[in-house]
């Protein structure tokens, strides 16, 4: 499948974190997803119903990330793949979730998890 949307850069701040102080704060993230999916219908279709729309899918993935803080982004990166593929157009997923601000004792730019999800 070649057909994909594509949402980066949403910033969510939310309280996960494996120290207490992460969860007490809480701290900006950075979620980029991508979704595959068959987009000839709506394309030959012009209609909004024949694919994902995109603020909803936005609205949701960071619905998904701010609520019930958890130790590990990787599971914020599961929960937010599970929402995207609840839309039945959806084939396939991948999210990344950025932690630019982790608490890590050395210089650096960025941390992420990227997971790769299909339908069953």
């Amino acid at each position: 499948m070649t057909d994909s949307i594509t949402l980066t850069g949403l910033r969510v701040n939310a309280h996960h974190g494996v120290y207490d102080f992460e969860k007490e704060n809480g701290q900006d993230f950075v979620i980029d997803v991508t979704v595959w999916l068959d987009l000839l219908q709506a394309a030959a279709s012009d209609d909004v119903t024949q694919t994902i729309h995109y603020g909803t899918l936005a609205e949701e993935v960071a619905a998904a990330a701010a609520h019930n803080p958890v130790d590990l982004i990787e599971t914020v990166a599961e929960r937010i793949a599970k929402v995207v593929l609840a839309h039945p157009p959806a084939l396939r997923v991948q999210v990344t979730v950025h932690k630019p601000q982790a608490p890590i004792s050395v210089p650096f730019t960025d941390v992420a998890v990227q997971i790769t999800r299909s339908r069953p």
